[in-house]
């Protein structure tokens, strides 16, 4: 189970940014965004990073496994695990 904060009237706030920095597999990853464009897929969304740190935790072992990313925004998941 994940919990996202919230916080009353900055739901979206942060999916409007233009660029989003996380850090994972020891390595900084920064997403460019655009919502205002090209709308829900250019996004870095709440999902893709939690179940980003999962994989770091080492929930899956992707050692020589082919992984492929399916409507996850901007395939922040898809560039950690690659990093992984």
């Amino acid at each position: 189970m994940a919990l996202v904060p919230y916080e009353e009237g900055r739901a979206l706030q942060d999916l409007r940014r233009p660029t989003a920095t996380y850090r994972f597999a020891g390595r900084n990853v920064r997403i460019q965004q655009d919502w205002e464009r090209h709308g829900v897929a250019a996004v870095v969304w709440d999902a893709a990073v939690v179940l980003s740190a999962y994989l770091e935790m080492g929930g899956i072992d992707l050692r020589d496994r082919s992984v492929i990313e399916l409507g996850a925004g901007t395939g922040l998941l898809g560039i950690v695990a690659t990093l992984l």
